[in-house]
């Protein structure tokens, strides 16, 4: 069987590539972060325990950081919509990875919080996800592995 190889692609800078009568897609940063994510999420989805989908993860990560929190902050928090953080915390609490509790801070609402088996699940899914960032940068040297993540936070 025949199988495709895909050249390396790089990013090439140019003042107004639209002068020049060319826009090149696989030049393009906005495309090669799109390809580099899909490798990362195919790395993941094969990796992750529980079979929780990245939001989970993040959101069962974010709890064990910071403790419990409503559910509006917990999806500010991790760069979710009011509807989506819904349903992830919905699906959570399906599974028994989360409850919600009285918020100490105000009464008039509920705070999202990680049960016992929550709690379990996510210790072993966060080493599960060191292991699925050293496999992502893995093609990347060190210094580039620390470049990527600095220019990363700074893009975002």
């Amino acid at each position: 069987m025949k199988t495709l190889q895909r050249e390396k692609l790089k990013v090439v800078a140019a003042a107004d590539p639209l002068e020049q009568g060319r826009y090149v897609l696989d030049e393009q940063a906005g495309f090669l972060m799109r390809i580099a994510m899909q490798r990362h999420t195919s790395i993941f989805t094969s990796r992750m325990i529980e079979g929780l989908t990245q939001t989970q993860f993040a959101a069962l990560a974010k709890l064990y950081e910071v403790g419990p929190c409503s559910q509006n902050y917990l999806g500010r928090l991790i760069y979710l919509d009011a509807a989506t953080i819904k349903g992830v915390v919905d699906r959570l609490h399906l599974r028994g990875f989360v409850t919600a509790l009285n918020d100490p801070k105000d009464r008039r609402r509920r705070a999202v919080a990680l049960t016992d088996r929550g709690r379990q699940v996510t210790e072993a899914a966060m080493l599960v996800a060191a292991e699925i960032t050293v496999a992502t940068l893995t093609p990347l040297i060190a210094d580039e592995q620390r470049s990527i993540a600095k220019l990363l936070r700074k893009l975002g």
